[in-house]
Parts: C-alpha cells; sequence; structure tokens
C-alpha cells in the first residue's frame, strides 16, 4: 500500500520539483524516441538500397559465371575460383546517435591475388567483379542491418520510459499534489473555526 505523503508545505514544495523533473524528463525522452524514430526509417532506407544492389550485382555475377561456363570447363571454373584470394582490410569504428552506439565498417579492398591470364576470359573477369562488390555490400549492409536492431531495441526501451512516466508517475504525482493541497486547505479551514470560536471566547470573557 502506498504511503500517503505529509501534509506540509515543505513536502508540497518538494511534490512540485519532482513534477516538474518528470515533466522535463518525459519531454526530453519523448524527442529523444521522435529522434530515433526518425534514424531508423532513415536507416531502414538504407537498407532497402543496398539489398536491392546486391540482389543486382549477385544477379550479374551469376549470369556472367554461367556464360563463362559455356566457354570454360566446371574443372578450371573451380581452379580459378580457388586462385582468387581477397586481399582487404576492415576497420570497425563506432558512432553514438541518442545513445546507442551504431557500428560503422570501413572496407579497405585492395588487389585480388587473381588467376593467370591465359586462363581467364572477360566474362570470368566480370563474374569476379561483380562477386566482389557484392562482398562490399554485405558488409554494408550487416552495418544498416545492426543498427536497425540497435535503434528498434532502444526505441522500446525509451518507449517504455515515455509510458511509465506519462500513465504512471506523473499522475500518482499530481494525486499526491491534490491531495496534499485539499489537506492543507481543510487545516486551514480548521485553524480558522478554531481562531474564531477562540475570539469569540475571548470577547465573552472580557465582556463579562
Amino acid at each position: 500500500m502506498e504511503e500517503k505523503p505529509n501534509p506540509t508545505r515543505m513536502e508540497l514544495l518538494k511534490i512540485k520539483a519532482r513534477i516538474k523533473l518528470a515533466r522535463k524528463g518525459h519531454k526530453l525522452l519523448k524527442q529523444k524516441r521522435d529522434a530515433l524514430i526518425m534514424e531508423f526509417f532513415k536507416i531502414l532506407g538504407q537498407a532497402r538500397d543496398l539489398r536491392g544492389q546486391l540482389n543486382q550485382e549477385l544477379e550479374e555475377g551469376y549470369k556472367y559465371l554461367a556464360m563463362a561456363s559455356f566457354s570454360h570447363s566446371i574443372f578450371d571454373l573451380d581452379n580459378m575460383a580457388r586462385m582468387v584470394k581477397a586481399d582487404y582490410g576492415l576497420d570497425v569504428e563506432e558512432r553514438n546517435v541518442m545513445g546507442v552506439k551504431i557500428p560503422k565498417i570501413k572496407i579497405e579492398m585492395k588487389e585480388f591475388k587473381n588467376y593467370p591470364v591465359f586462363m581467364s576470359s572477360a566474362k570470368v573477369d566480370k563474374s569476379v567483379e561483380h562477386f566482389r562488390n557484392s562482398l562490399k555490400l554485405v558488409l554494408q549492409l550487416a552495418e544498416t542491418e545492426t543498427a536497425i536492431k540497435r535503434i528498434i531495441k532502444e526505441i522500446e526501451k525509451t518507449k517504455r520510459r515515455v509510458n511509465a512516466l506519462e500513465f504512471v508517475v506523473l499522475p500518482r504525482l499530481e494525486e499526491q499534489e491534490r491531495e496534499i493541497k485539499m489537506r492543507l486547505e481543510e487545516m486551514e479551514r480548521d485553524m480558522f473555526v478554531s481562531l474564531k470560536v477562540i475570539k469569540r471566547r475571548l470577547e465573552k470573557e472580557a465582556s463579562s
């Protein structure tokens, strides 16, 4: 059972200060939630674009690979695939979006260790190029989808805090404020009546 607040002026001032602080926190959290939602839709759009680009690169890569299979044996293609080794560097940083750590992946694609020129053809080269581009896009997509998951988690957490302040904390504090005011007014009325009774009694005693 919730403890009743003391009906004092000091307690009323404390409750008012807590209400002011809760309202300020509620406003800031709503701003944070709205900013996170905007960032979420922004990154979601980027993820859609990246998925489209990735699908296109993979489609082109497989198309050229299929075309290469008409002029190269499966054995030759398999050998060339084994010779292709990507040399790249990864650097993962973080940026802060309203308290959420968002990964930022930087990839430096260096030259591939390729198969000998005499084994290759233009179609094989194009296939390798598209699959190489696909690798970059996969990393970028991983970055955006990780960001989306983290932002969604923070949005839910912020929404819960906003709702707790709006529907639990503030109503309870405002009810306590009303109760203290009402009890103080009752005490003032009682005091006024008591003073009038005492005044009459003193006047009566003085007249007698």
